[in-house]
Parts: C-alpha cells; structure tokens; sequence
C-alpha cells in the first residue's frame, strides 16, 4: 500500500471506530476485559534468579488475580520472546516522561479501533457520561509490590487534589463539570464511583491521553512525605535534606508521575526508571509486578531493558541512520527521509512513512497576549492574522520542502475527518499578495522604511521575530521561505532558536510574539471527541497562553479572555460539553472550526506530511503501517511497545 492509500485507510479506520466513544459514554455500557487469561505464566528470564533467592515473588503472585491478556491486533503483531534491550535516541534528561508516553498504562485505553476499553482497570461502566464505576483488577500491585487498591485514589482525591497546600487551585479542571466536583465513592478495595449532575466529556479520554489524567497515586509511597501521615520528626529530616521550603514542596517534588524522574517512584508502566537524573543514559528495566501477559502467558513486555542515549537533537537523525537506534521517530522529520532510506542496509533498520495527524506540519502562533501594547493591538487584529496567511505561498513550501506530498491548507482537519470542510481549509490560505498589502494598508501601515518594511503606528518597522526550537531544519527551511515571501507585503521576518523551556517561559510570560509548532494534535476528530483545542483553555496553547491559564486555574493566575470571538469558542465549548444531542454536537463543533479558520487564530501551512520511523531490522511488532499521532494514540503508545520484541539473530 501506497503512502496516500496508506493515509486513507488508517484515517477511515479512526473516523469510523470513534463514533463508538458517544454510545460509551451516554448509555448505560459495561466494558470488561473479556480474554481467555492463559492456564500458566511464564516467568521472565531476567527474574527468574531473584525469584529462585527469594527477592521476588514467582509471577503467578505477582501479576493480578485477573491479569489483563495482550490481544496482538495489529496486522503482522506476533507472540514474541522475553529479553533483549531496546535502544532510544533522546536530547534531554526531560525526555524521561516519554516512556510514560511510549509505555502507555492507562486506566483506560485506545484499542486498534481507537475504541476506549479497560486496560489497568478490569472493567467499567459509564452511565449518560454522568457517572462512572470503575473496578480495579484483584491482586494488582506496584512496581513495589505495594497493593493498588481504591485506596490509592482516595488517597490522591482527599489528602492530594482537596488539599489546599498540595493542590493549590484545588482539583484539576477534567474533574470539574461548570465547577462542579465529582461525588466520589470508595465501594470496596476495587470498586470506585465518580459521578456528576452533568455529562463529563473529558474524563475518559484524559485518562486515556498520552500526558494522562491521573486519578491515584502510589498512596504507601507518598505517605512518608505527606503532613498527615507522616512521623514528623522523620518528615523534618526528610526535608532538610531536600532543600525543598515545606512539606508540600517536597511531596509534589516526589509525587511526579508523568515526569518519570523519581527513581524512587512506584509505578504501574512496563518499565520502571532505573537511573537517576541527570545523566546521558538512562535504563529503563521491566516491572515485575506489571499487569499484562500474552496469549500464552508470558508476563510482559517482552524488552528486558530499554535506554535513552541523550544526545544533541540535530544529531538525533544521524545516529538513527547509522543504525544507534532501535525505534526512532521522535526528533525525526520528514526532510530526514533521504538520508535515513539511503542508509537502512548499513543501518540494519527500515524507515517507514506513517500518516501524522496534526492540522499542520508546521504552524505559526500570534502571540495574543503579548506584552508590548503597539504588537498586542496589531496582533489582535484579525485583518493582521489574515494578512500575514495569505501572504504565504504554501504551494512553494510544499513542492521545495515535502515533495509535494503534502495538503496545502489552514490549521483545520484533515479530509479523512467527517468535520472537515475545504471551505475552511482554503479560508485565508490560498495565496494573494494583493490582498495581503491591501489589508496592510487598511490597518494603517502604509508607511514603510528604505528597505520597504512597514512602519508601525510608534514608527518601528515590522520585524517579527519567531522563537523556534531550532531542533529540525525543517522549520528553519520553511521560515526561510516565509521571510522571502512576506518581504513582498513589507513585514521582516526573523526566527531564533532556543531550548523548549526557555521557548515556552517567553510565551508564557507574553514575550514572545510569534513561535512556531505543529497545528492541532488531533485533526482527525469526530463530533464526539472534545474541541477544546479551538477554545482558550491551556496555557500550552501558544497563541492565548495568558487566556488559557486563566481558563485552566479557574482565574487564579493569566488574564481573562476579552476578545469577543475568543469568549465566544469558550461560550460554544461549553454548549458542547452540556449537551447530548450529536447533531448539535456536530453544529457546534463547525460553528467552532469556522470561527477559528475565520479569524486565523493559528497559521498553518502544510498538512498531512508522512512521518519517518526507523524499526532496526531486530526489532519486531512495529506496525508497518499506523498513524503516528499524539491524542489519540500517544505515538507509539498505542501499539503497545510493551509487546515488541527483540530478536538478536537479525
């Protein structure tokens, strides 16, 4: 299958299935683990010594008495063998959370179909996507050998998100429903219940995403650290060691379960970090205590050991083409394709080209809450915003930089989702310098300097400067080819790179007029997924952060919206998350979509770009074909790297 056949297919394949997560959540539905559980377990070879001393358990003991089985679904999966270490390309300490990412246990999850089902849960019941039941698997256990019971999340909902010195701005904004909090009941030592008076639509798939919504926590850890539980002559050496200000900071600073930096850390992913950071290798070894198996009982995963080797991230495409790596996508782009294909013999790898699912390879973000007042008016402009889109030639940057193999088109949804719109994806993107210079001037920056840059109403010229994070040329080629074309309306354009923190602080903090970034993480949605990405509600939206923390802390911290469109998404969000009816949902969801390609909240380029994976050549149950995608599928997540396997005679 062809690259664009390819395309058609895995996006069919997710508009389809999704349309199962609203019969989910708005009729009564029991969903329960339903595989045959293998007779016997295997033991991993890598354990089978400190069982035989007496450290570990056997396996029968240490899984759950209900161990979730592995289904290998995906086209060409087959059983595999125990053992073997796979080999990761990364650039930061940071990166550790990725394997939290790649690892992918969740209390809920994507199956192929991208169909929610139990996965750490044995089962649950969603009742009008009001209330929520969830029973936890018997026996299950953390990578301590620590039980995990609802105990673990009433630990985390009393003593952690309602507690005013470890939680701040209160719980997180998924359990909040209009404000409102859910009744939580602990049932027994498995079975918990979250209910609300209205739908809440975000609960299961944050719970599902790659940087998930975590309802627990390892309780019998954190307990050591937290006032309450704690023997507090022990809890004041605790702290003097840490340098941390109280007790608070010290348990937040242990509690960090997306960020993976805690060696100490129980958890319930496949691999349990076993090198303390910062360092420039990082081993990853196997849960013991982790609850899947395969059909014939092998606890998994498969991969004794995985490492991240930290490295610059220019050079993160080289070493994979030389054959350092097993797996590498991450810091990989679609102008490394040539390189990486030239090389698979040398490298004993294969690259394959997987559909990504961004509304844009490469997107721009107007800073709307940016500090200085003449930039902020102008970028609030909407006849700015258009300007500046239609100025771009797309079709330019998609025959010099992605072969032509790429859509030309606005930060929108790509073809294969129901909601998509060619009206919206041309609105403000097809190429018209006339009109661009024409807008310019209705604004009012009809002056212009002797290299023909316009003026600003103070008299500075219009040079923007775009923070990048410098880490593919990729972006460098396409800026490049925007500065040359938007010198034809009279705007100088300049881009900076800088680590990703740093980018991130200056948008935040509203120094930051323009930056660049791929467009909207899911651009395959279906009226039954959430549009909050259209509305102000993150602070990690780079166009509105200021906006979005405010949405996000419930007005403690950023600024309250005061653009009249942009209170409108919020005002049509939540009409979306109150309401049951899909074609009102669907409604919404284009109302939304129209108002945001309208006023050009985002500029987007080219979509619908391949993304290079290199698979070393001994490294099996990598699909050939998939979707490489953040929300939904969490990258490699959701095929489940806990299930490939190394084979050392390749």
């Amino acid at each position: 299958m062809g690259t664009r056949g390819m395309t058609s297919y895995c996006s069919a394949r997710l508009r389809g299935s999704m349309l199962a997560l609203l019969a989910v959540l708005l009729a009564p539905a029991a969903l329960a683990d339903s595989a045959a559980i293998p007779a016997q377990f295997v033991e991993p070879p890598m354990l089978a010594e400190e069982v035989a001393k007496g450290a570990l358990p056997p396996v029968a003991e240490r899984l759950p008495s209900v161990p979730a089985v592995a289904s290998m679904a995906w086209k060409g999966q087959t059983l595999g063998k125990h053992g073997g270490e796979m080999r990761m390309l990364m650039t930061s300490s940071k990166d550790t959370r990725i394997m939290v990412v790649y690892g992918d246990a969740r209390l809920v999850n994507y199956d192929p179909n991208y169909q929610l089902v139990p996965d750490i849960l044995q089962a649950f019941e969603a009742e009008e996507g009001r209330v929520f039941t969830f029973h936890l698997r018997p026996g299950h256990k953390w990578s301590d050998g620590s039980p995990f019971t609802t105990e673990d999340f009433r630990y985390y909902w009393e003593d952690v998100a309602n507690n005013p010195d470890t939680s701040p701005a209160g719980p997180p904004v998924e359990l909040l429903v209009d404000g409102e909090p859910p009744k939580v009941e602990f049932i027994d030592e498995t079975t918990i219940r979250f209910s609300w008076s209205k739908p809440n639509w975000r609960l299961l798939p944050s719970i599902a995403g790659p940087s998930p919504l975590y309802i627990y926590r390892p309780s019998a850890y954190l307990k050591q650290f937290h006032e309450k539980y704690a023997d507090p002559t022990e809890l004041k050496d605790k702290l003097e060691d840490s340098g941390q200000q109280n007790w608070a900071a010290l348990h937040n600073r242990k509690d960090n379960m997306y960020r993976n930096d805690n060696i100490d850390l129980p958890t319930l992913e496949p691999w349990v970090l076993a090198t303390k950071p910062p360092t420039e290798r990082f081993i990853f070894k196997r849960n013991p205590y982790y609850y899947r198996v395969d059909s014939e009982g092998r606890q998994l995963p498969y991969l004794d050991k995985v490492s991240f080797q930290v490295t610059d991230g220019k050079l993160v495409p080289a070493k994979a083409a030389s054959g350092e790596a097993d797996l590498a996508a991450r810091y990989v782009r679609f102008d490394n394709f040539t390189l990486l294909k030239e090389n698979e013999k040398r490298g004993n790898y294969r690259v394959r080209l997987w559909e990504t699912a961004w509304g844009s390879q490469v997107a721009l973000f107007p800073n709307l809450n940016a500090n200085d007042p003449g930039w902020r008016a102008l970028l609030r402009d909407v006849r700015f915003r258009r300007a500046l889109s239609i100025g771009i030639d797309r079709s330019e940057i998609n025959e010099v930089i992605y072969l032509g193999l790429g859509i030309e088109a606005a930060n929108t949804v790509l073809p294969q989702s129901p909601l998509f719109d060619p009206e919206l994806s041309a609105m403000w993107s097809v190429f018209d310098p006339e009109g661009a210079n024409a807008l310019l001037d209705e604004i009012g920056l009809t002056q212009r300097n002797d290299d023909g840059i316009r003026l600003m109403r103070d008299g500075r010229p219009l040079e923007m400067t775009i923070l990048t994070s410098g880490q593919s040329p990729e972006e460098g080629d396409v800026l490049e080819l925007i500065r040359d074309q938007w010198l034809n309306i009279g705007v100088s354009l300049n881009w900076k790179a800088s680590e990703r923190d740093t980018i991130r602080d200056c948008i935040y903090s509203g120094d930051c007029l323009m930056s660049v970034w791929t467009g909207l993480e899911n651009a395959l949605p279906t009226a039954d997924m959430s549009p909050w990405e259209l509305a102000p509600m993150s602070q990690v939206q780079f166009m509105w952060p200021k906006w979005g923390q405010y949405v996000e802390t419930k007005g403690e911290a950023g600024e309250a919206p005061d653009l009249p469109e942009a209170q409108q998404l919020l005002d049509l969000l939540a009409g979306w998350n109150s309401n049951t009816d899909i074609e009102t949902r669907t409604t919404i969801w284009q109302d939304m979509l129209r108002l945001y390609a309208d006023q050009v909240f985002s500029i987007g380029t080219i979509a619908g770009v391949p993304q290079p994976v290199v698979v070393s050549n001994r490294l099996h149950n990598v699909p050939e074909e998939a979707v490489y995608s953040w929300d939904p599928g969490a990258h490699f997540g959701i095929y489940k790297p806990d299930c490939f396997w190394i084979d050392p005679a390749n």
